[in-house]
């Protein structure tokens, strides 16, 4: 049984959406990071199909949890406690994990902590970067989602400055993939078309750029599409170098104003689209001018996975935070500002 001198050792079980994935962590040391992906089997309908998601995690669920013990070469009796995502995302898939983890927590007599699926995206920071998480500000960047959020204590308090109204700038990337008739999912296949064009090619406007810290990607969706209407043998990887770098612009204008006004010198970006090759690229132009401390997961640990979960559940643990309650509920929608279920 661990004594908690290097940290809480911690399971976390992520399912929001197509990753079965589980992560071990011991403090903010990770151990083993598993994830088995259903992407494929949703590759053909252009988007997840939440029923399959569902059933491909509880086919996975067993084997991945198994897989993460042995990589970390632990057991788990040795745990400390039990994490997992509780909320937000498909609701079937979270019930698989909620229920898994409850199961686990309750046959082992060990707490179980119903963490939120956004909030842990910055806490994998903790794995990274042995300094504080806070206070910073954060930018969440994910397929449903996209955030700005002033960072005081990710395992208490998140105060969010801004967020998505319509499209979010993954979804943005998914829906103008499926126009150019890329791969799903369409972040990483934007991302690699656009190498080979021109990111000043095209004008494309930037939503709400000189506004709040809220995000409208949609304008810009349906922009792209019209001009691909207008102009058919447009280059492709200019349309897509043009498109990205619209997507990138008003995310990191946004992101850093927020350091700017509040004063904070710390820039966490996180979610599956922080792996975008350009956001990177010019995120740490911009913050060397302005000298923002820049920090970004690497990108096995952006997109969907367990190491989040526990990293979040090892800050909440160590925080003295109260655990859930067994049977604790899922949620398909739920604020950033909740970061755990005690």
């Amino acid at each position: 049984m661990s004594t908690f001198t290097s940290g809480p050792l911690v399971l976390g079980i992520e399912t929001s959406c197509d990753e079965t994935a589980v992560g071990i962590v011991r403090g903010r040391t990770l151990l083993a990071n598993v994830i088995s992906s259903s992407v494929n089997e949703h590759a053909r309908f252009g988007g997840v199909v939440p029923e399959i998601a569902s059933r491909a995690h509880l086919e996975a669920m067993q084997s991945v949890i198994a897989r993460a013990l042995d990589e970390a070469k632990v057991s788990l009796n040795d745990l400390d406690a039990i994490g997992v995502t509780a909320g937000p995302g498909l609701i079937g898939a979270l019930l698989v994990g909620t229920s898994a983890a409850s199961g686990l927590a309750l046959g082992l007599n060990k707490p179980l902590f119903g963490v939120n699926h956004l909030s842990s995206h910055l806490a994998v920071d903790a794995l990274t970067d042995t300094r504080e998480i806070k206070p910073a500000i954060g930018l969440l960047v994910s397929g449903g989602h996209s955030s700005i959020i002033e960072l005081r204590d990710v395992a208490r308090e998140v105060h969010v400055l801004g967020a998505t109204i319509d499209d979010a700038a993954g979804e943005a990337f998914d829906k103008i993939a499926r126009i150019l008739d890329l791969d799903f999912p369409g972040g990483p296949a934007i991302d690699r078309l656009a190498k080979s064009g021109n990111p000043a090619a095209i004008d494309f406007p930037r939503g709400l750029a000189e506004s709040d810290y809220n995000f409208s990607f949609s304008g810009l969706k349906t922009a792209v599409s019209r001009y691909l209407q207008k102009s058919p043998q447009v280059h492709r990887g200019d349309l897509a170098a043009s498109f990205q770098e619209a997507v990138v612009d008003v995310l990191l204008t946004k992101a850093l104003a927020a350091c700017k006004e509040t004063g904070i010198d710390r820039l966490i970006i996180a979610g599956g689209v922080a792996a975008n090759s350009r956001l990177r690229e010019v995120a740490a132009e911009r913050c060397a001018v302005m000298k923002i401390e820049l920090r970004t997961p690497p990108i096995a640990l952006c997109t969907d996975n367990g190491a989040m979960v526990a990293a979040m559940t090892s800050l909440v643990v160590s925080a003295g935070v109260k655990p859930s309650a067994i049977g604790l509920e899922a949620m398909s929608t739920v604020p950033l500002s909740q970061p755990t279920w005690a």
